[in-house]
């Protein structure tokens, strides 16, 4: 492998298979005796996880899910 003039890698295909990395899989770089060790990162990876683990516990509506459910799909909510 070569490193770019911005520092960049490419993990060849076999190790991202054999690690289960995906494309925007977040991956961190350890030091162990001189040499550079890929591991995935720890905790929510990507955009998408880390939003929801910011937001989980978060909601303070007095809705049922069945009550938000129906309303994302425009019927009208009862008992409300």
């Amino acid at each position: 492998m070569r490193i770019t003039s911005k520092g960049q890698i490419t993990i060849p295909q076999a190790v991202r298979r054999e690690l289960g990395l995906e494309p925007g899989d977040e991956v961190e770089i350890r030091v162990h005796d001189g040499a550079a060790i890929i591991v995935p990162a720890a905790g929510p990876a990507g955009r998408g996880p880390r939003v929801v683990a910011a937001l989980l516990g978060r909601g303070d509506v007095d809705l049922t899910t069945d009550q938000i459910m129906a309303l994302t799909r425009g019927r009208a909510v009862r008992g409300r």
